[in-house]
């Protein structure tokens, strides 16, 4: 459950029961890049930042999001962006969680919080997103957070619309 928004210097948290949910720093998205080992990962980061600057006003849709328990611990357990907002009004959400946190509802509540925030941002007029057709524990998060099938095959699979209430 969504508690609240809370506008930062600079950026912006959503906060959920179990987690704080905020986008990087330009800076912050360079130390993640310079530190990633994972060769696709480090891409799709440099591509991610490659938007915020080409587009710093609307970085928020380029940015990486991190999930972090906000138990004290301070540990960010996954990421989730939203790959831009197109002319259309169409935003696609991507998401990730580190292994063993994966099975806790934790991605499920950090895409519905965001999903939800998504969707009261002026010129958003649809959030979408794509998974793997295999990737079965991908599609439950988007079912769990209101998401239907489209009946799109998209690049990396079905394709997912976001449907309020």
């Amino acid at each position: 459950m969504e508690r609240e928004e809370i506008k930062m210097e600079n950026t912006i948290m959503i906060q959920t029961e179990r987690l704080n949910i905020y986008p990087l720093s330009d800076q912050e998205m360079r130390d993640v890049i310079h530190k990633e080992s994972n060769e696709a990962l480090k891409a799709a980061y440099s591509e991610m930042l490659a938007g915020c600057l080409k587009h710093p006003e609307q970085r928020i849709w380029h940015a990486l999001w991190v999930l972090q328990l906000n138990d004290g611990s301070g540990k960010i357990v996954g990421s989730l962006s939203f790959k831009g907002l197109n002319d259309n009004g169409t935003v696609e959400i991507g998401y990730g969680i580190n292994p063993g946190y994966e099975g806790k509802g934790l991605m499920t509540e950090a895409v519905s919080a965001a999903v939800r925030w998504a969707a009261k941002q002026p010129n958003v007029l649809s959030i979408e997103a794509e998974t793997a057709p295999d990737h079965i524990a991908s599609q439950r998060v988007l079912e769990k957070a209101g998401f239907v099938p489209s009946g799109v095959i998209g690049a990396e699979g079905p394709r997912y619309i976001w449907k309020n209430g």
